[in-house]
């Protein structure tokens, strides 16, 4: 794998690739747009900061580019749409700079709360005054959080290691969590109304943008104090300058902006305002944060390359990360499965369902599901599908894709169906993990019991005496040695299945005089990847 970093990263975060005789890494900082766009044809993975904007014009020079790696959480400068069109994964950071982000949101709030930035000015402009400076606590205060997740949570622990009383505001996190920090929930209002101090900490979206403004400054109390150190363009600015310059608000503490670097007069006037303590978006640049979200994409382009989850993947639906390890086998079990089946199904299918049943469908299957997907459409397009793509080419197919769970198990504490449905009929194949091992123990109405790996052949005919011994005579004879047979039926003497584990692919003619010589309803060969 051929690798370009295009903005400074840590090198000792690199570490993981350097370490790779499988990967080659070029380093070119601050290349021009033309330059960039000459050379990214040639890389299968591209590692970047926010230094570099990766748009259409950029992926569409990319012929070979697999991956976009961002090191850090934003993901502002990549066009995540355009890349999953294109079959881009697209992996970010999230986790590495967390405990920078809290811990410069604390330092923003101290600063301003005790007047750090302007008495140290004044003290080593020759003045001796304390009197102007006088600050505030935090102890006894009011922190409403809005955002909840790891840099939120953090951010709560150390208010209430201050002594405060928090709040927080996030739908999309259970109870527990709250209970677990012990911080109490409540809706955006109650923040807005009850909060001493106010920071936000979630990701900049539509439902984000903007998510303070004008009305909720004028529902809060007067002397409030508001912190940003999440994304730019979550608080309305204009309506922060306002808040400010009326005195609605004593301070605010901010480190990222709407535009970067900013250029608009309201954001000059914004930084410019005396009670305002600010930082050139620096929540992430420690040098442990640097190095944490290099070790964590570079061990996403290893996790790639060895065909393994990816736990960060911004455009792949995926699993919490508390589950991803116990989520992992039956990701690789519908690949098996569903490349398997995929070589039986006739061409064009219309409709594709994938059943969960038992144990595993309490849980949030949609990543299961596109990889499965994936493996499937593979054998029926000539465009390469991934987890990203998956569902774009479906539905470009015109094929139909269902997700049915049942929680109730049967014979099995866990089993996964996949149901191919075409103009020529139906064709389903049922796997379960057997100690970590793939088992099929089902296809359409015969019970299995065998692993699809390698070369196989897979039989439907009516059974009659010596028809198995027919089709080893065959294959013997053309020099095909069977590893292993799977033999199931509906009835004696009616329909059965054999599934014929073998040591090296059988040619046509091989497969024809079989088919002759057991008056096969079905005969097809199947070639395992990996």
């Amino acid at each position: 794998m051929k690798v370009l970093v295009t903005d400074e990263i840590s090198q000792e975060g690199l570490q993981p690739l350097l370490d790779d005789p499988r990967i080659t890494i070029d380093v070119r900082v601050g290349l021009p747009e033309a330059e960039l766009h000459q050379l990214i044809g040639g890389y299968d993975a591209l590692i970047t900061r926010s230094g570099t904007r990766v748009d259409p014009a950029l992926l569409d020079h990319a012929r070979q580019l697999r991956i976009i790696a961002r090191a850090g959480v934003g993901i502002d400068n990549v066009d995540v749409d355009y890349a999953s069109n294109k079959g881009i994964i697209v992996v970010n950071a999230p986790f590495g700079n967390v405990n920078s982000a809290a811990e410069h949101t604390m330092a923003l709030l101290l600063s301003l709360c005790r007047n750090v930035p302007i008495a140290n000015g004044s003290l080593k402009s020759g003045e001796w005054k304390r009197a102007p400076f006088t600050g505030y606590e935090l102890k006894g205060k009011t922190v409403g959080i809005i955002g909840l997740g790891k840099v939120g949570g953090r951010v709560a622990t150390r208010c209430k290691a201050f002594e405060a009383q928090v709040i927080a505001c996030d739908p999309y996190i259970a109870e527990k969590r709250g209970d677990d920090l012990g911080v109490r929930l409540v809706p955006l209002d109650d923040i807005v109304r009850f909060s001493d101090i106010i920071t936000v900490h979630t990701p900049l979206n539509e439902e984000t943008l903007g998510m303070l403004g004008s009305e909720h400054f004028r529902g809060m109390k007067d002397g409030v104090i508001v912190i940003n150190c999440a994304r730019g363009g979550i608080i309305d600015e204009a309506a922060m300058l306002a808040a400010l310059e009326s005195g609605k608000v004593t301070g605010a503490a901010f480190d990222v902006w709407s535009e970067e670097p900013p250029r608009t007069e309201i954001l000059k006037k914004l930084i410019a305002h005396p009670r305002m303590v600010v930082t050139p978006h620096l929540g992430a640049n420690t040098f442990e944060a640097q190095k944490n979200v290099a070790v964590d994409v570079s061990r996403e382009l290893v996790n790639y390359l060895d065909g393994r989850p990816l736990e960060n993947a911004v455009n792949i639906p995926r699993f919490d990360p508390d589950l991803m390890e116990q989520m992992k086998p039956f990701m690789g079990l519908v690949s098996r499965i569903g490349d398997f089946v995929s070589q039986l199904s006739a061409p064009n299918p219309n409709k594709v369902t994938f059943a969960y049943r038992g144990k595993i469908a309490r849980f949030d299957c949609a990543p299961i599901t596109v990889c499965g997907l994936a493996a499937l459409l593979n054998r029926h397009t000539e465009q390469e599908v991934n987890m990203v793509n998956a569902r774009l080419v479906a539905a470009g197919m015109g094929l139909a894709v269902e997700e049915v769970r049942n929680t109730e198990a049967e014979s099995f504490s866990n089993l996964i169906t996949i149901t191919l449905e075409s103009p020529e009929g139906k064709r389903s194949i049922s796997g379960t993990l057997f100690e970590g091992i793939f088992k099929v123990v089902k296809m359409r109405d015969f019970m299995t019991d065998f692993t699809p790996e390698g070369h196989m052949l897979v039989i439907t005919y009516d059974d009659r005496p010596g028809l198995i011994g027919k089709i080893g005579t065959i294959l013997g004879a053309a020099n095909v040695n069977i590893g292993s047979m799977n033999l199931g039926r509906q009835a004696r003497a009616g329909e059965a299945m054999v599934v014929i584990a073998l040591d090296s692919a059988p040619d046509e003619a091989v497969i024809e005089r079989i088919n002759k010589a057991v008056e096969a309803h079905f005969i097809k060969a199947v070639c395992m990847k990996g």
